[in-house]
């Protein structure tokens, strides 16, 4: 269905066309989201397929590739990580998103990365398989800080052999598969062997591993038998809707994670539980599928859902909503949770929707703002300075929106440049269509960074737009912030107390906490990307090769020209090269 400007307004399918279409112009008895969207349609196009199934998997396709406004919409469609077990003589455990590349085995996916951390944070504590890049690996000629502190054996200097370190990597894939169970009786096993031939160091190991184990037993009260099980939970409220999703694989639960989907004015838990099935199951050919999905509420359409994927993945997929014993608990849990996520996170909205009027109050706006950018520049001397966006509206923080700006060709250091190229990236989309233009953009650092705004702004001729800028008082505490309003002449102050003032703080400390974590990442990566990789005729082998005849990077660093010729297989000319390329800032 499409508007008078053939914007693409809503897809759906039906068995009955005609009857389907018919339903949306009744004169009664339609609901407040059907009947705001009748009012806007001009065309309607059909596709005939094959069977519902088809019809099914046509629909999402489109409703991910146009994003329609009255379908109900999943946000968040990233990939989920997986643990990765890579192949070699010293496995790593570490996490992997996207495509399956890497050599190794795979365990997962997991809900979120904090579930992931969580597993990997108690299997190096448990059974000391190293976590380090191979990278690292290779280059050590000493033990890490993970060996003082006793999360690795340091393979890496031969510490520990390869039969001891592959026992340790089959007990971590027995943790992984979900058989603690049986692994806690080995352990226990292995223990009492220990004990009875006075090896008692080794059984103290052991004991200690047992009540690692035990306590995630303990922790993990879902675990019940074996299977790999979905369990989905959808509510729904005025305002908004919440779905939540616990992963059970190998029996062992993984994680759980809410969802958040953008609904319209009306709708029910069936429909919304049934969009967010489709959209998770049938978008992504590499998300993990599990034997059987538990839901909350039936859907009519369910077994479409299921005979789609079947058809896409090759294999049958059960879908149950009547259930008993362990299974009903899940199910059970997945539900209070997504009450209680919705619930907060209306109520976290009111209070933001709150802090927006009482900003439109304090800047005399005519009504609410609906879009507010801030920006903010990170950086360590002026090394990999980074820019940040982020966005909030009467709802809260609008994530998808945010945006990182990697800034360069500037002189070190330079805030106002930095400030300059970040928004004129920004604005310069506007003139392509793409991107919103903001209602207040909130610039951190006064004055200078509001002039440095304005000329921006008037560069690119932007639309008229509210100018905010905010600065930090004498003594830089909260609550005593001079603020700047569309130039640096209008300038005011708010309340310590006031709820406008503390939206300003909020969105102003996460631009900020959003550029810092950028440039820490930008710069952790560019201090780990050795120099020497852009020196000609010196590769990875060559590379590793000097690392280990002058102990490391640091030690290389310090090293003379003449000292580096001495390495093996390096000519004086390249040491002079190897020399220039260490020492060229």
């Amino acid at each position: 269905m499409f508007d008078e400007q053939s914007r693409l307004l809503y897809v759906g399918k039906a068995s009955n066309l005609k009857k389907r279409l018919a339903s949306y112009f009744r004169k009664t008895g339609l609901a407040p989201k059907t009947a705001a969207l009748a009012a806007r349609i001009a065309q309607v196009e059909t596709t005939i397929v094959a069977n519902e199934t088809e019809a099914l998997l046509l629909e999402q396709t489109l409703i991910k590739e146009w994003r329609p406004p009255y379908n109900i919409l999943l946000r968040d469609d990233k990939s989920y990580p997986y643990v990765l077990l890579s192949d070699g003589d010293y496995p790593r455990l570490g996490i992997h998103r996207g495509a399956k590349s890497a050599k190794g085995r795979y365990f997962g996916p997991y809900p979120s990365a904090g579930a992931i951390r969580e597993s990997l944070a108690l299997l190096q504590k448990t059974f000391l398989v190293r976590q380090c890049e191979d990278s690292y690996f290779k280059n050590r000629t000493r033990p890490c800080l993970q060996y003082q502190i006793k999360r690795c054996k340091a393979p890496c200097v031969g510490l520990v052999d390869s039969a001891e370190y592959a026992e340790d990597v089959r007990h971590s894939v027995m943790f992984l598969e979900g058989r603690s169970n049986a692994l806690a009786d080995e352990l226990s096993a292995a223990m009492e062997r220990a004990a009875m031939g006075l090896e008692f160091e080794r059984a103290a190991e052991l004991r200690d591993q047992i009540s690692l184990l035990r306590r995630v037993q303990d922790q993990q009260s879902m675990e019940g038998g074996s299977g790999d099980v979905d369990v989905i939970a959808a509510v729904v409220n005025p305002g908004g809707a919440c779905v939540h999703l616990i992963s059970v694989r190998g029996g062992r639960v993984l994680g759980s994670k809410n969802f958040f989907p953008q609904v319209g004015i009306e709708e029910e838990g069936g429909a919304v539980l049934m969009a967010f099935l489709a959209q998770y199951y049938l978008s992504s050919h590499e998300r993990d599928m599990p034997s059987e999905l538990i839901v909350n509420v039936m859907h009519e359409d369910l077994p479409t859902l299921a005979a789609a994927v079947a058809e896409l993945r090759g294999r049958e997929i059960a879908i149950s909503h009547r259930v008993r014993g362990t299974r009903a608990r899940w199910q059970q849990l997945a539900l209070t949770n997504a009450e209680q996520a919705l619930g907060a996170r209306l109520a976290n909205r009111q209070h933001v929707a709150a802090r927006f009027e009482a900003l439109a109050e304090a800047l005399d706006l005519d009504e609410p703002p609906q879009r507010l950018e801030c920006y903010d520049i990170s950086h360590s001397s002026g090394e990999a300075t980074v820019a940040s966006c982020v966005v909030f509206g009467p709802e809260g923080p609008l994530k998808s929106d945010y945006r990182r700006f990697n800034i360069e060709g500037i002189t070190a250091g330079d805030d106002y440049a930095a400030m300059h190229q970040a928004l004129t990236r920004r604005f310069s989309k506007l003139k392509d269509g793409d991107g919103k233009l903001p209602d207040i953009l909130l610039v951190d650092g006064g004055k200078g960074q509001m002039a440095m705004a304005r000329e921006v702004l008037q560069e690119l001729a932007v639309p008229q737009l509210i100018l905010l800028g905010v600065a930090k008082g004498v003594t830089r505490k909260p609550g005593l912030e001079t603020l700047y309003l569309n130039d640096a002449e209008h300038e005011f102050t708010l309340p310590a107390d006031s709820p406008a003032l503390h939206l300003i703080q909020q969105i102003r400390d996460e631009a900020h906490r959003f550029a810092i974590t950028g440039h820490r990442a930008r710069r952790g990566k560019v201090r780990r990307t050795s120099s020497l990789e852009e020196v000609a005729g010196v590769g990875p082998k060559r590379r590793r090769e000097l690392l280990k005849h002058f102990g490391g990077l640091q030690e290389l660093n310090r090293a003379s020209i003449d000292e580096i010729a001495k390495a093996p297989g390096i000519s004086k000319k390249l040491a002079e090269s190897i020399y220039a390329a260490l020492h060229s800032e």
